[in-house]
């Protein structure tokens, strides 16, 4: 099922826009004949936190069930119209974006899997195609501790407009930087000089903007929606 989203994204490409449709396609997608695949959830949830033990706790209340659609809404069409403005480098709304998405917690499950895939997706429209190679996904996984500590830090507070979102765009700049680094390693030991050249020239776009995103910020509190 989530093999079916991944295809889905790496043969479309920058050709599967950044909507609502995509979104709900790629949530029906990885969660398959689950009756609610592809649907907002119609209940409350929140972000929970599992410990390996079993244990959980609440990390962070989301949005309502009733409030969703128009939050959903909100941050597609800001997000498009910031990228379209240019004000801002465009990682750093990629970031944004994701930690939005994640507060929004627009589905009763599956947001976390779903985020991995629109982080995917969204790099494929900004020229980064280091996830056809090294999964996103597996790295975030790998760093599911620091995942949890950035997004806890950058959520706290964003109801009322007075989060701070850079311990978590900071995260997600890091995740990119370690999937090139890896890839980096595999391109050597393939000796493939085609494949250096881009993957240097991407490498600089992400440095270029990764020195940038201390001093802008997309909206006043550094949120795709400024108003929540």
């Amino acid at each position: 099922m989530h093999r079916q989203a991944l295809t889905l994204i790496h043969e479309q490409g920058t050709n599967l826009s950044i909507t609502e449709k995509t979104i709900l396609e790629l949530h029906r997608l990885t969660r398959g004949e689950i009756w609610d695949a592809g649907k907002y959830k119609e209940k409350e949830s929140n972000i929970i936190e599992m410990f390996p033990d079993g244990r959980s706790r609440v990390r962070f209340k989301a949005v309502s069930a009733a409030d969703t659609p128009a939050c959903m809404k909100e941050l597609v069409e800001r997000y498009g119209d910031a990228i379209k403005e240019h004000r801002v480098p465009p990682l750093v709304l990629l970031a944004a974006f994701n930690l939005d998405f994640l507060c929004i917690h627009p589905f009763r499950d599956g947001n976390g899997r779903v985020s991995c895939l629109l982080l995917l997706l969204q790099s494929y429209h900004l020229g980064l195609e280091v996830g056809r190679y090294i999964s996103l996904e597996r790295l975030i996984e790998q760093n599911k501790e620091r995942y949890y500590e950035t997004l806890e830090q950058s959520s706290h507070g964003w109801h009322e407009g007075k989060h701070d979102p850079w311990p978590y765009i900071h995260y997600i700049l890091s995740i990119i930087k370690s999937a090139y680094r890896e890839f980096e390693q595999r391109i050597g030991q393939l000796q493939s000089p085609k494949l250096k050249e881009k993957i240097e020239k991407e490498d600089i776009m992400l440095n270029k903007n990764n020195s940038q995103s201390g001093s802008l910020f997309m909206t006043e509190n550094g949120s795709v929606l400024n108003d929540r």
